[in-house]
């Protein structure tokens, strides 16, 4: 599987790497490929989520969080600069099965960097019975795009607050806080670096590079005004 990077690695906006996403599962010629990225504050929902029940629009728009929403369905998450944002784009069209192949690609990560992760039946991974990862997929004509957050650390006042409306309905679900039941990988490998564990995932899922050209990349930043649309997305400046 080949490792998709891009000639820069400036931060971009996340409407770019979801067009990434589809650009690589339409048009680059991979039986399977994977890349990670990184992203400023932002919170992503899902296609079937509503966007005023699931987020706390107020709270980032003050604290200038970006709100976006994805193809996939799955719940609404939270990303900064420390975590790690996962995708894996494959040929395999049977959901169920490619669900199973990425996430034991991160147990495998995981477990190389000495901890029992476990997995659950809605495909999010667990350290300890608290969630680290979460993951998403969507299906194109011939590839499944499978994608994930993985919480190396975070602001977490901007997680607990962004994609949180209120204590009535952490009080609905019966959760007194969202942090009783997420972990991040810097609490269990404080020595790990952000750098040094995406060089592992790499070292560890990928056996090659393929380099994005500026056509490709400038394909993709055109691609990406379809993400970006009012019917589609939401921007908080």
């Amino acid at each position: 599987m080949k490792a998709i990077t891009l000639p820069s690695n400036s931060v971009r906006h996340l409407s770019f790497y979801l067009a990434m996403e589809e650009y690589v599962a339409r048009h680059l010629d991979e039986p399977d490929a994977f890349f990670l990225w990184q992203v400023r504050p932002t919170v992503i929902f899902g296609r079937n989520q509503s966007l005023h029940s699931e987020v706390n629009t107020d709270y980032c728009r003050k604290n200038g969080i970006e709100i976006y929403r994805r193809k996939s369905g799955g719940g609404c998450v939270y990303a900064d600069e420390q975590n790690l944002m996962l995708s894996y784009i494959t040929q395999e069209q049977n959901v169920n099965l490619a669900f199973y192949t990425f996430i034991n690609m991160e147990l495998l990560v995981l477990r190389r960097l000495g901890i029992e992760a476990t997995s659950t039946q809605h495909n999010d991974v667990l350290i300890d019975g608290r969630k680290v990862s979460g993951t998403a997929c969507y299906s194109l004509p011939g590839r499944s795009i499978v994608h994930a957050t993985l919480l190396y650390d975070t602001n977490m006042q901007h997680m607990l607050n962004a994609i949180t409306p209120g204590p009535e309905k952490l009080q609905q679900k019966g959760i007194k806080s969202v942090r009783q039941r997420i972990t991040v990988l810097r609490e269990h490998l404080p020595q790990l670096s952000v750098d040094e564990l995406k060089a592992l995932i790499c070292q560890t899922l990928c056996t090659g590079q393929r380099v994005l050209t500026s056509d490709e990349v400038a394909s993709i930043e055109l691609l990406e005004q379809q993400y970006l649309k009012d019917d589609f997305i939401n921007i908080i400046p």
